[in-house]
């Protein structure tokens, strides 16, 4: 088994927000992408509330494009830095996290 030290990076942003006529979690992917960051994910929200207190929910009145997309990624300190930086340039509103993590991989391939 072997693992280095990295770090998980999650974004947190409305699934309706654009940059570059994308929706800024598809944006997001193909920077990192970009930048050969080791991999990434992005997963819809059900429900959730925010710093304003509304509960949003994934329902047929809810209106489209109100919930969160969570975005991560397994990235060095130095990986994670630059895409913040990066993301900071585009004039977005995105919140994010930044959790220390251990990555391995276990397998005969690894």
């Amino acid at each position: 088994m072997q693992s280095e030290q990295y770090v998980l990076l999650r974004f947190y942003v409305h699934e309706n927000h654009r940059v570059h006529g994308r929706p800024l979690w598809e944006w997001l992917l193909a920077c990192a992408k970009g930048m050969e960051i080791m991999g990434g994910s992005a997963f819809r929200a059900m429900a959730g509330f925010g710093a304003h207190r509304v509960l949003h929910e994934d329902r047929f009145f809810e209106l489209q494009g109100s919930l969160t997309v969570e975005v991560e990624f397994i990235a060095t300190q130095t990986e994670a830095h630059k895409l913040i930086e990066q993301v900071s340039k585009e004039n977005v509103r995105a919140v994010y996290t930044v959790i220390p993590a251990t990555f391995g991989i276990i397998g005969p391939d690894a």
